[in-house]
């Protein structure tokens, strides 16, 4: 990108020559702000979607959220420039918060930012004095004499109840990359960045304050994925973009910098690793881990078979005794088990128990179940499936004990794992479907198994569809 294609020669001339017209263009228009300031970052022609996110930081004012390849220039554009500008610019915003993941990475941002408003000197001449005031230049934040302005760098892991510039209250945020694979491996650390962007980084702003985020999509249920599916969903206002190394049919999004195949293998060559290509460049949700069962494995029904048309209710409990906020939670899982000739299947019920209960809870929810569904189907038997293993056992006795019961004992011969690999091919080939709605945790467990903070939804999963297996029955038989 050379600024000098970028901007017309005479318009060029007339800025270098006059102070008054460069400062009223540049605050005027981030475009040509970026490319006369950020001239020594532009080392290939400025490519389209460069040029909408530019545009859009400048034109818009509603919530951006970036997903774009490694070497983008994302990070430079949104977090280096565009606050500078934010400030100094029409904009005029004057407490301007940047949020990295951590309190390393927010120092070195800020060293970054520091870099540009101490060397850059024609920034420096034409929109500063930068200078520090009562200590505020630190490497948290900095703070603007002659406009009152300033920019704090922060990270997830620090507090930012309450912050304020004077009277004002942040009316910018900046989020860079504050997800990575350890952050996103469970749901319990996904929720939490969640919950934390909801319930304290939102609320830290005022009306009128704007969110940018840049970073990738690390996994289907990411922070970035679930802003995503919520602009999409019109629960939230905002503009998302995804910009891959190449779209859908190989084309190069930025063709000035790999203008054909040659420079896109090339770049692949120089990176080395599959895995990271296709999760940094490609933007493919790739997990770290192998897992026994696959997302895209993963297929739904539209409606439960007709009472008619099942041939048997099995519902799985794997019981955790315990009521702590740290202990496991009790899952059930309920099949749906039907038989048509040579086509058997397991429709997963969207009635998922994971709770934390101790054991008269997990005896009372037994109860509800094994009305509920005797009732939904009276012409076959509801069977409860419990492992045959230490506590389990006196759960596997008092229901037993109970009118109208029926309880089965698994045998615990494999570890989880491998049960969980076992139930593969039932699920790759769709004998076993899935709800469209109501079954997310149990997916990401299933998916995610040996990730995820809890497993106990996979376990009692694992030990439904096995127990087909080991059914003596012919007719829900199907392994």
């Amino acid at each position: 990108m050379s600024n000098n294609m970028f901007i017309p020669k005479e318009i060029i001339d007339k800025m270098t020559n006059d102070k008054k017209i460069r400062k009223a263009v540049v605050t005027e228009d981030f475009m040509i702000f970026f490319h006369f300031y950020f001239s020594h970052y532009i080392k290939y022609p400025t490519a389209d979607f460069q040029k909408t996110i530019i545009t859009h930081l400048d034109k818009n004012q509603e919530d951006l959220f970036v997903v774009a390849f490694r070497g983008s220039g994302k990070s430079t554009i949104v977090t280096t420039a565009y606050p500078i500008w934010a400030m100094s610019g029409k904009l005029n915003k004057k407490f301007i918060l940047i949020i990295c993941q951590t309190k390393e990475q927010a120092k070195i941002h800020m060293n970054s930012l520091k870099q540009e408003l101490e060397y850059n000197s024609l920034l420096k001449k034409d929109l500063g004095p930068f200078k520090e005031e009562s200590g505020e230049w630190t490497a948290e934040s900095l703070r603007f004499t002659d406009s009152g302005a300033k920019i704090m760098v922060a990270s997830i892991e620090q507090s930012i109840r309450g912050l304020r510039n004077n009277e004002n209250r942040p009316d910018l945020i900046i989020l860079d990359d504050i997800e990575d694979m350890s952050s996103t491996r469970t749901r319990h650390r996904r929720d939490k960045t969640y919950n934390w962007l909801k319930s304290e980084l939102i609320p830290a702003g005022d009306r009128g304050t704007r969110l940018v985020a840049v970073g990738n999509l690390l996994h289907e249920d990411s922070l970035l994925k679930r802003i995503e599916e919520e602009i999409k969903e019109k629960k939230i206002e905002g503009k998302f973009m995804t910009i891959p190394i190449v779209d859908e049919t190989g084309k190069s999004f930025w063709p000035g910098k790999y203008p054909s195949e040659i420079e896109i293998q090339n770049e692949k060559k120089k990176i080395g690793n599959e895995v990271a290509w296709r999760r940094e460049y490609l933007l493919e949700i790739v997990s770290d881990f192998e897992s026994p069962i696959f997302r895209e494995w993963i297929q739904h029904y539209g409606n439960l078979p007709r009472p008619n048309e099942v041939t048997s209710v099995r519902i799985a409990i794997d019981p955790a005794i315990s009521e702590k906020s740290t202990a496991d939670c009790t899952a059930m899982v309920v099949g749906i088990c039907t038989n048509y000739g040579n086509t058997s299947k397991i429709h997963i019920h969207p009635i998922i128990i994971n709770e934390k209960m101790n054991f008269p809870k997990t005896i009372e929810k037994c109860r509800e179940l094994n009305n509920y569904f005797r009732k939904e189907y009276p012409n076959v038997y509801t069977t409860f499936y419990v492992e045959d293993v230490g506590y389990q056992k006196s759960l596997v006795q008092t229901l037993r004990n109970e009118d109208g019961f029926l309880v089965e004992s698994i045998p615990t011969n494999v570890d989880k794992r491998s049960r969980l690999s076992l139930t593969g091919g039932a699920v790759s080939d769709g004998r076993v479907l899935f709800p469209t709605c109501g079954a997310e945790v149990l997916i990401d467990q299933i998916v995610n198994f040996g990730t995820e903070r809890y497993d106990d939804l996979a376990d009692a999963f694992s030990n439904l569809v096995l127990s087909v297996v080991h059914s003596p029955s012919k007719n829900i038989g199907f392994f």
